[in-house]
């Protein structure tokens, strides 16, 4: 009970995180850029390992707004990226800007040497070290993000679900997605600087392939996704603290065991219900011995119909 005070501000960080991303992350399912959040994450992370290299507080504001920087000028190349009848697959801008991104940090992370401690928690994160203060920020920024999408977001969710109907509707498809990735860029820069690069794409993509597995929906999806990055979040910020983990890690790990759960229980149900419909099936069939007139005459004009 002692360690429940201590948990309080992590989880409920947790908790902004969930909302957001697992909103954020039916999109990026249903474009087809898993990666991106990886991406923008990573980008977030190079910025402000840049600003590290330069002589700046890993937690000042100078840091944050390189970071957000870089941020924004990635939100512009995957804008860019998705044009209409080109070969290259957006997926493929996006994991060339990763790889640059990552091989960028490591470059600046051997010129901050003394720094290696904030950079380390970049990629894994430390969410336990989250403030009150860091939590009403976060607040306060995923708010205006998410009453942002809220009303926009026939014209969000056209362009990610069809955006050929968007397009012959009028809208703009190029404005829109830079809109939507640098919405996304805030987030990314700011839950970077709280849960890291690993933790940030697992509260993205875990929770809302998990709802894929039991729903089709929009609504149903957010539910099962909110509902499982809280308790996820919950579980893995206490496993940390009791068996003395790398929180970030940690939830990382609970994700995926939850994911592999999910996944099975999905299996089970779905080929139950698969066999149960295949008994009915068989059940149905029923081979008429000798058809009647009016029978013969309803498949003469079946046939006649086809």
């Amino acid at each position: 009970m002692d360690v429940l005070p201590f948990l309080l501000a992590p989880f409920v960080a947790s908790l902004i995180l969930t909302g957001i991303h697992a909103y954020l992350g039916v999109h990026v399912v249903e474009r087809g850029v898993i990666f991106v959040d990886l991406a923008l994450a990573q980008i977030a992370a190079l910025g402000a390992t840049i600003g590290v290299a330069m002589g700046m507080d890993p937690h000042a504001r100078g840091a944050y707004w390189i970071s957000l920087a870089f941020t924004f000028l990635g939100a512009g190349i995957f804008a860019l990226a998705r044009m209409r009848r080109v070969h290259i697959p957006q997926e493929a801008f996006i994991g060339i800007a990763y790889a640059v991104a990552s091989a960028g940090a490591i470059l600046a992370m051997s010129k901050a040497t003394g720094e290696t401690e904030h950079l380390k928690d970049m990629l894994v994160g430390n969410i336990l070290a989250v403030s009150w203060t860091d939590v009403e920020h976060t607040a306060l920024l995923y708010g205006a993000i998410g009453a942002f999408h809220y009303i926009f977001r026939k014209k969000f969710l056209l362009i990610s679900t069809d955006p050929r109907a968007a397009e012959a509707r009028g809208v703009s498809i190029r404005l829109w997605d830079f809109l939507f990735y640098a919405s996304f860029g805030f987030v990314v820069t700011s839950s970077v600087a709280i849960a890291g690069v690993l933790l940030v794409f697992c509260y993205l993509i875990v929770p809302s392939v998990g709802a894929m597995l039991f729903a089709d929906r929009i609504g149903p999806r957010l539910a099962i996704g909110w509902t499982m990055g809280t308790l996820v979040s919950a579980l893995g910020v206490y496993l940390s603290v009791v068996l003395d983990l790398p929180t970030g890690a940690t939830i990382v790990c609970t994700f995926g065991g939850i994911l592999v759960l999910m996944f099975v229980l999905h299996v089970i149900v779905f080929h139950g219900r698969q066999e149960a419909g295949t008994l009915e099936e068989g059940r149905e069939v029923v081979v008429p011995s000798d058809p009647s007139p009016q029978q013969e005459t309803r498949d003469e004009h079946a046939k006649r119909s086809i």
